[in-house]
């Protein structure tokens, strides 16, 4: 067991130096959101029929969801790029933890991702998002986003192990941007055809974007609304245990047995 730690630490570590020495994707990747809660907020917000400070506070929520869910583009692309450069090859030839590999990558994910959202928070805060609810509350919904992020890198990386090219995971992963748009991220579901909201109340990310919402204070209709909406922090625990219980054992499988 303390060698796979120490081995799982070892992989983490060499996942933040390839951070550091490329500290431009970082910083794209985590000011996407901010530029999309001024842009949506203020541009989008004006248009609509809530008034934008509520507006603002509504897509706060979504939009930490997002970048939640944005582990699986962030693993498929990681993982695919070590197939391809022989990253992968090279980690098989050593007597290490076939489990150490992939939890590495995704607990480095984690890390950057825990301090990477707090950039978000404070602009969130500096644009009306206030937080009505107690101080336990906003700190599980803050480990209700870690920990959905966390099941999908693992998703990403089984993914990743899968595919084998970074240019395709590349393109597949910036089609994942849509997952949040079918969902009640960025807008109420209430007012959609029923198929739709159906659709969209079943979406992982409708769940987890409610239970930070209900943590933070906020009151959230959710009569008629699909099991997961209806019940957010359970329907969140769920989708995301659900997705470890299922990925993990498929990325350490794949990562054992693939072969150039």
């Amino acid at each position: 067991m303390s060698a796979v730690v120490y081995e799982t630490g070892t992989v983490l570590g060499r996942h933040l130096q390839r951070i550091r020495h490329a500290p431009g994707v970082v910083i794209l990747t985590q000011t996407m959101p901010i530029n999309m809660l001024l842009f949506f907020g203020y541009v989008f917000g004006s248009a609509l029929a809530t008034p934008g400070e509520q507006y603002r506070a509504f897509l706060v929520p979504g939009l930490l969801a997002s970048t939640a869910a944005g582990g699986i583009m962030t693993g498929m692309f990681q993982a695919a790029q070590d197939v391809q450069r022989g990253v992968m090859d090279r980690f098989r030839a050593m007597p290490m933890s076939r489990v150490a590999v992939p939890l590495g990558q995704t607990a480095a994910d984690l890390l950057t991702t825990a301090v990477g959202m707090v950039p978000l928070i404070l602009v969130g805060l500096a644009v009306g998002r206030r937080i009505d609810g107690s101080v336990p509350g906003a700190c599980g919904a803050f480990g209700l986003l870690l920990l959905f992020r966390f099941a999908a890198n693992w998703l990403g990386t089984c993914l990743g192990l899968l595919i084998r090219n970074e240019e395709v995971a590349g393109q597949l992963g910036a089609a994942t941007f849509v997952l949040p748009l079918l969902s009640n991220a960025y807008i109420p579901t209430a007012g959609l055809p029923d198929w739709l909201r159906t659709v969209a109340e079943w979406n992982p990310i409708s769940a987890l974007a409610t239970a930070v919402r209900v943590l933070c204070g906020d009151t959230v209709p959710t009569a008629g609304a699909a099991w997961p909406v209806a019940h957010p922090v359970a329907g969140s625990v769920l989708w995301s245990l659900a997705l470890l219980v299922l990925f993990v054992p498929l990325a350490v499988r794949r990562y054992a047995d693939s072969r150039d």
